[in-house]
């Protein structure tokens, strides 16, 4: 079993499939799903640092569907559950989303409530596109600067 898995993880960091990879642990950790998909960006980088802009675009477009995935569920929340009591925290929070608009998607990179914000955005009715490309800036930001940040800042704090 040992072997296998060690094939296994050989296999997906290979750059044919690395980026296949990366691509779905971004898209997987965008959703409510808790777990992040920065080591596995690192990981691939440490193994083919010749894909940096390859994987900062594939991490950003997984991520940013993943965020789509949560905007979609909350706006069928939204239509299954037609009358909700808010609580007054809840209310804030709520009304101060409304009040960016797609913007707060920008947020959505945030660890913890980053991506049950993009299912707020979506059960508030917030513009599917606008609230994507928000998302997806703030998302490959991030990557960018997290990424550079372990691979070049503090080299030695991330050893394969």
């Amino acid at each position: 079993m040992e072997a296998w898995f060690h094939q296994l993880l050989t296999a997906l960091s290979l750059p044919q499939y690395g980026l296949t990879t990366l691509f779905l642990i971004a898209l997987v950790s965008a959703t409510l799903v808790p777990m992040g998909s920065e080591f596995a960006v690192v990981g691939l980088l440490k193994l083919n640092p010749e894909l940096f802009w390859p994987a900062m675009l594939v991490a950003t477009a997984g991520n940013a569907l993943g965020g789509a995935v949560n905007w979609w569920l909350g706006y069928g929340a939204k239509r299954a559950l037609e009358h909700v009591r808010h609580k007054p925290m809840e209310a804030k929070a709520l009304a101060w989303l409304e009040r960016l608009g797609p913007k707060a998607c920008f947020f959505s990179f945030l660890p913890a409530v980053g991506d049950p914000l993009t299912s707020v955005a979506g059960w508030l009715k917030l513009p599917f596109w606008p609230c994507f490309c928000w998302g997806a800036l703030g998302k490959f930001i991030r990557y960018v600067t997290m990424t550079a940040a372990i691979l070049w800042v503090w080299p030695g704090s991330f050893a394969l």
